[in-house]
C-alpha cells in the first residue's frame, strides 16, 4: 500500500474516530457527484469496514443534474462494475438554478434543490446519515465565501444534526488536503464524471480558490493557519450585535 493511500486511510479514520460519525449498525447515504472528492469518499469508506469492528451499510446515490451529460448513466455504470448499492435521482435542477431569474449564484440554488431531493431520499430509504465527501480546501473556502456573500463567519461542520437529530450529515474528509484526494484518486485511474455545467470554472468558489493558491504560494503555512483558526475560535474578540 502507497503513501498516498494509508495517508488518506489514516486521516479519513482519525475524522470519524474524533467525530464519533459511524456507529454500528448505520445505513449511510454516500453523496456522489462523480468528482474525485465523492468517488474517494465512497471507495474509502466501504474498504473500512473490513478493518474495523463495527458494521454498517452504504447506499450510493447520485443526483443527475439534467445538463444533457447522461452523467446518471455513466455512475450508474461505475456503481454496478463496483458491486456498489445504488441510486440514481434525475432532476432538471442544473436547467432550472441556471434559469434568467437567477443568475447571480446559480451553484447555491442548484447545491440547496440537490440536497433537497438527497433528505427526501434519505427518508424513504431509512438512512439517518448522510456522508459527504467535502475536504479540508472546501471548509476553508466555504468560510470565505460566506464571509464575503453571506454577511457570516461561518463554515461546514464536520457532524451536522438536523431535523431535531432526525438526520446527520457527516464529513469524513474533512482533514484531508485537496492535493492529497488528488493524487488518490490518479493512483486508483478513475476519470471525473462530468456534469455539464455551465458554470464550471468559473464560480464565486472557484474565484476564493484561486485567491487562496496566492497566498498558499507565498507562505506554507497560510492554509493550516487558517483550518486551525476555524477550530480557535474566541467571541469575545467578534463585534457583538
Amino acid at each position: 500500500m502507497g503513501f498516498v493511500a494509508k495517508e488518506m486511510k489514516r486521516l479519513m479514520g482519525r475524522a470519524i474516530h474524533r467525530q464519533e460519525m459511524i456507529s454500528d449498525g448505520d445505513h449511510l447515504m454516500v453523496a456522489v457527484s462523480g468528482g474525485k472528492d465523492s468517488l474517494a469518499l465512497l471507495w474509502l469508506l466501504r474498504e473500512r469496514i473490513r478493518r474495523i469492528p463495527i458494521d454498517y451499510t452504504l447506499t450510493a446515490v447520485h443526483v443527475d443534474p439534467g445538463f444533457g451529460a447522461d452523467s446518471g448513466g455513466r455512475m450508474a455504470a461505475f456503481f454496478q462494475d463496483r458491486g456498489f448499492d445504488y441510486r440514481i435521482i434525475k432532476s432538471h435542477i442544473g436547467p432550472q438554478a441556471h434559469g434568467p431569474e437567477n443568475r447571480e449564484n446559480p451553484c447555491f440554488l442548484c447545491a440547496r434543490l440537490r440536497r433537497k431531493m438527497l433528505f427526501q431520499l434519505a427518508d424513504e430509504m431509512g438512512c439517518t446519515r448522510i456522508a459527504f465527501g467535502h475536504h479540508k480546501d472546501d471548509l476553508i473556502e466555504t468560510f470565505f465565501l460566506n464571509v464575503f456573500y453571506g454577511a457570516s463567519i461561518s463554515t461546514m461542520q464536520p457532524v451536522q444534526p438536523l431535523f431535531d437529530g432526525k438526520l446527520t450529515l457527516i464529513r469524513p474528509l474533512y482533514l484531508i488536503d485537496e492535493d492529497l484526494i488528488r493524487r488518490y484518486v490518479h493512483t486508483m485511474g478513475w476519470e471525473r464524471i462530468d456534469l455539464g455545467c455551465p458554470s464550471a470554472g468559473s464560480s464565486r468558489r472557484e474565484a476564493i480558490r484561486n485567491m487562496l493558491k496566492g497566498f498558499y504560494r507565498s507562505n506554507r503555512k497560510v492554509k493550516g493557519n487558517i483550518f486551525h483558526a476555524l477550530q480557535n475560535v474566541n467571541p469575545e474578540y467578534l463585534l457583538g450585535s
